[in-house]
């Protein structure tokens, strides 16, 4: 998996690129660990995500409770293969997807 940070003040957009799961989450987890400190928007894009799996789902779940006493996490440009496991496990119910 590929991560392209933008970072615009304390607005901070990251471009994720391939797969989310078991051997990539770790590295979207350290990544946030290293940056949400002094981040109060988050936005990650999915436009070039081809899949997500339960690991990469509770790493969002973990974004998603720090980020919610701050500005908030949105996700975008989700494909319909996301966006199925987002519909199947109720992840479209908690998160801010556009």
């Amino acid at each position: 998996m590929t991560i392209t940070k933008d970072l615009k003040d304390t607005c901070l957009k990251l471009s994720l690129e391939g797969r989310l799961d078991t051997m990539t989450a770790p590295e979207l987890e350290a990544e946030l660990n290293k940056v949400m400190d002094g981040v109060e928007k988050l936005e990650l894009d999915f436009s070039k995500l081809d899949y997500i799996s339960s690991a990469g789902l509770r790493v969002l779940l973990s974004a998603h409770k720090v980020m919610s006493k701050k500005g908030g996490l949105k996700i975008t440009h989700v494909n319909d293969i996301v966006s199925e496991v987002f519909d199947v496990t109720g992840f479209c119910d908690i998160l801010d997807i556009e």
